[in-house]
Formats: structure tokens, sequence, C-alpha cells
């Protein structure tokens, strides 16, 4: 029985967490229980040691201290007070304006915006309820595809998943054991080519399916000018004005903030192209507020209502994101200035209340409780877990996969993929992830490159039918039954849940499509991480060498001349004003310096 139960242990847990989670208790409570459960089993036939779980609450207070998940709550409490502030109304009104007059151009107002506010909110819910509520009774007035506008709506909503500041990438970053920065500019990439996907879609349907996305017809564009015209060229005047003043900006960047910052070395190219469109959005804002004010008509309606909406949520993103690529805040830093920043935001726009405040605050602090339970209850299984040599066993379980890395990483995306149509991102995190994290490592398979993998993946899985989150959080704010349109007076059908999930499909292939792309061309992530200085053994031979020169010229005598002769006026007593004068300071050795230059000469 003993070796039975030595031999099975680890499988034996596992179906012991499965039995608790069928039995529906919350995940992590199942996962302290099978953990304890087993442990004590453990224990009791002498099979782990005594004081098993002796370093169990050292462990809680350090889950508790970990300043990588303070990002969490931060970027919560930001997402939350942003999507109670009406950021999503107005943006959707104003984008889908500008891109109206086109077919399809509601659809791309919607993914436009849904790459907006997964840049600013990073919630998954707070965006498809969102677009669900805004997008979906303008998209079916106006006569588009259902399964088109339901698809198009849902994708968009998950783009929060993968694009920076995701909460999804700061959970993975912690598991993971890598830098949220370097996740964040591994994302980031992926993120916006998947945008791109999206775009390309809608706009291949509106070339094949015309009918499908019509355009906004003239009377609901309502930014047009008195003389009838739309203000595009307004718009487009600025935007091209913007771009001189960015390039013009990138070109004198080092000029300016080399000397300031005391810096010779060049400019890094993401610090340039971030201040350059900081330089652009204010120069667009500040034409705007001087057209408002002195009523100038400089611009038209609608550039000044685009101006006004659109850029401080990009100030917001360039100054979160754009901190914490350039490493002047951490994740945890640029999430409390992006808290901070959201708090303004609702104050100008007169939008912030008590009541809004203390809503956001009680949703963050719930979503804060429900990670840390997690997060304990997953320690507890892992105590239990290493003692039976888990990892040991998963090891072996994924070496007899064929096929390597490409081979596991196949495997591991199947996996994520149906365990993500039923159990939540953190759950998927805190569970499978440690356990999958030694093995990609130990395969050869940049961490990086792996989490990104996993997080767009599970992207994935929130527009699976028949569970997908995404398509729940939008059947719950579609319309259920047919009403009557408040504008047009025409009776619109309600939208039925087949609708929903046949309109996902398309897009759930456009994203395996980039799981593909991001599996078989990992530079898509890796190509935008900093790389690491490559010292050989020659090299570091050389650096010592050059700290040995060093070294030797500092310990010569003072008073020997270049030829090592003694000086003649060595012997002879100092001056009394040289015997006064302070000695020489020398200069110190730089290691640093030193390993500088021998790079340099192995270049």
């Amino acid at each position: 029985m003993i070796e039975f139960l030595t031999s099975n242990f680890v499988p034996m847990m596992f179906t012991g967490l499965l039995v608790f989670l069928l039995m529906g208790f919350p995940v992590s409570f199942s996962l302290a229980a099978t953990g304890l459960f087993f442990g004590f089993i453990g224990m009791e036939l002498e099979l782990f040691p005594s004081n098993l779980f002796q370093a169990l609450p050292l462990r809680v207070f350090g889950i508790m201290q970990n300043d990588t998940l303070l990002a969490i709550p931060f970027f919560t409490l930001m997402g939350i007070i942003l999507e109670r502030s009406r950021m999503a109304e107005d943006l959707l009104e104003t984008v889908g304006q500008v891109f109206g007059p086109l077919r399809g151009g509601v659809g791309i107002a919607v993914v436009l915006v849904g790459a907006l506010l997964a840049a600013t909110t990073g919630v998954v819910a707070a965006s498809v309820i969102s677009m669900g509520l805004i997008a979906m009774p303008i998209m079916l007035r106006y006569g588009y595809n259902r399964t088109i506008a339901t698809g198009t709506i849902t994708a968009s909503g998950t783009l929060a998943q993968a694009l920076p500041p995701s909460l999804v990438l700061i959970v993975l970053a912690d598991q993971l054991g890598r830098s949220v920065g370097d996740m964040y500019a591994g994302a980031l990439i992926p993120g916006l080519a998947l945008v791109g996907l999206y775009l390309a879609f809608i706009v291949v349907v509106a070339l094949v399916k015309p009918s499908w996305v019509p355009a906004l017809p003239a009377e609901a564009r309502i930014y047009n000018e008195p003389n009838g015209s739309s203000g595009h060229r307004s718009l487009l005047a600025l935007l091209l004005l913007c771009a001189a003043a960015g390039y013009g900006w990138s070109q004198v960047h080092e000029s300016i903030m080399n000397p300031w910052l005391e810096r010779e070395m060049p400019a890094p190219g993401d610090e340039v192209f971030i201040l350059s469109m900081t330089i652009s959005a204010f120069l667009a804002l500040a034409l705007a507020l001087v057209n408002k004010l002195f009523g100038i008509g400089l611009l038209s309606r609608l550039t000044e209502r685009v101006t006004f909406v659109l850029i401080p949520p990009l100030v917001l993103i360039f100054l979160v994101l754009g901190t914490i690529f350039l490493g002047v805040a951490t994740p945890t830093e640029g999430g409390a200035m992006g808290a901070i920043g959201a708090l303004i935001m609702a104050g100008a726009r007169r939008t912030l209340s008590f009541g809004l405040l203390k809503q956001a605050l009680e949703n963050t602090t719930k979503l804060a409780i429900f990670v840390l339970f997690i997060l304990i209850g997953s320690t507890v299984f892992s105590f239990t877990f290493n003692a039976a040599d888990g990892h040991i066993w998963v090891e072996h379980l994924f070496a007899k996969l064929p096929g390597g890395q490409l081979g596991f990483l196949l495997f591991v995306n199947a996996l994520v993929f149906v365990l993500g149509m039923f159990i939540d991102f953190f759950e998927i995190a805190f569970i499978v992830v440690p356990l999958l994290a030694p093995v990609a490592d130990k395969l050869g398979i940049d961490l990086i490159w792996f989490g990104i993998i996993l997080a767009m993946n599970l992207q994935t899985s929130f527009l699976t039918p028949p569970f997908g989150f995404a398509l729940f959080y939008l059947r719950s704010v579609a319309a259920r039954n047919d009403y009557d349109d408040v504008v047009t007076g025409e009776r619109i059908p309600a939208v039925t849940t087949a609708q929903i999930y046949k309109g996902s499909i398309a897009f759930i292939i456009l994203q395996l499509i980039m799981v593909a792309v991001i599996v078989f061309n990992p530079g898509i992530v890796t190509g935008n991480l900093d790389k690491a200085a490559v010292v050989d053994d020659a090299t570091v031979d050389d650096m010592l060498n050059n700290m040995q020169d060093l070294q030797s010229e500092e310990n010569e005598e003072p008073n020997m001349d270049a030829s090592g002769e003694e000086s003649p006026a060595a012997g002879d007593a100092a001056p009394a004003d040289d015997a006064a004068a302070p000695p020489a300071v020398e200069e110190e050795v730089d290691p640093a310096k030193a390993l500088e230059d021998a790079i340099k000469k192995a270049e």
C-alpha cells in the first residue's frame, strides 16, 4: 500500500483537486484543502517530514510583501475609474464619427477603442460590457451583420489580455520569475499585430460583403461643419502637423537631452519614440485649447472633439507604459501613477464622485483578495506537491512528448486552450504555469516568449464557445428580446446566443494564426527585448589585464620619471608652498569602466 501511494502520490493529488472542484468548492479553498489533506497523509505515513508546513506563515507573508503583485490593484483601480467615468462612451462616439463615413467604419472604431481600453483599463469584462452597451445598438441600428458585430465586440474586448498593462502579463511575469517590464515589451508587437489582423479582417469584409458593414448615414454624423463638410481635412492637417513635430523632435532629441542628462551614449530608440509622441500629443492639445478658448476656427468640430477625447488617455498610456519601458518607474510605480492619472482625468471630466470612488475601491479590494487567496491556496498545494517530487513527475511526463520544444509548446497550447474555457486565467497562472515553467526552462525556451504565448492563448480561450467568458459578458448586456430603436423607431430583433457564438469563430481563427506566428517566429517577442552583453573568456582576460595595468600605474612611485629613474629634484626638500599644498587625489580604479573598455576592444 505504501509503495502504491509513493509511486502514485502526485496523480492522486490532481485527482483529489479535481474532485474538490467538481463538488463546487472555490479554487483557492480546493487547492489549500488538497495540499493539507495529502500533506497530513504523507506525514502520517512518514513519507514527508513532520515540519512540512513549518515555513508556511513566512511564505504567506512573502506573498503579501510581493512588490510585483502590488501592481495588480493599482492597474485595476485605474481601469475601473476610467470605465466608470464614461471614457469608453466618449471614445466610441468620437472614433465612430471619424471612421463612420467608411464601410466597416464602426467596426474599425470598435477595434481601435478596444485597443485603447486595453491599454488603459486592462480588464476584459469592463471592455466587453462597455462596448456591448454602446456599440451594439448602433451597429444593429444601421444594419451591421450580427455575427460581425458580436464577434468584433467580443474580440476587441479581449485585447486587454495581451496588450500592456494587462493583469495577465503581471501575473505571468511573477510566476515565471521574469521582469514585468520585459513581459510588457515582449507583448507590445504581438498585441499590435493582432489589432492589425482584426482591422484587416474588417476591411476585407467591407470589400467582399459591403452590405454586412454599411457606413453611417449622413444624419448620424453629428460633428459636421455648418457648411456641410465633415471636418476630416482639418483632422488630417493636424495629424500631419503633429507628425512633423514628432519627427523634428526625434532629430534634435540627442542634442537636447544628452547634455541635460550628461550622457554620451546614443539615446535609446524607445525613449526617442515616446518623447516624440508626447510632444505631438501636447501640440495637438495646445492647438485645440487655443481654438476652443479664442474661437478662432482653426480646427473643425470633429478635430477638436477627437483631440479632447483621445489625447488624455494617450498621455496616460505614455505616462504609465513609457516610464516602465524607459526604466524610470517600476510596474508598481507606473500603476500608482496610472491610478492617480485616472483620478485626475475623472475629475477633469466632472465624473468623479464619492460613490464612484467607493465602488472602484470595493471592486479593487475584491480582486486583490481573490488573487491573494488563490496564491495562498496554491502555496499550500505546492508544499505537498514539491515534497512528493511533483516537479520531477511533471518533467518525466513531458519528457515523453515527441518533437522537443515544438512538441511541448503544441501540447501546452492545447492544454491551456481547453482549460481557459472552464477556469479563470488567475487559476491557470497560479496552478498550471508553475508546473510548466521549469520544464520550459529546461528545454531552453525563453520564458518571456513562453509567457506571451500563454497570454495570447488565454485570450483565444476567452472567445471559444460554449464557455468563453467574453461571450458571457456580451450575452449579459445584448438584447434578449425584440425592442424599438430609440432613434429610428424601427423594431430590432433580439440578439441570439447562437449569433454571439458564430461571430467569435472568425476571430478565434485570427488569434490562433497569431499564436502560430509567435510560436514559429520567437523574434517577434524577443526582438523587442534589451540584449544582454555577451562576454567570452578572452574578453574577461582582457578586462583583468586592463585592471592590473591600471593598478600597476597607480602604484608607481610619484617621483619616477618616464624612464623609470628618480627625478633630480626628488631628494631636495620641498618648498614651503609645495608642502602646504594638498596632495593630489588619486583616481580610483573603476571596474565597470575597465569592463566597458574590454568589451569595446573585443568588439
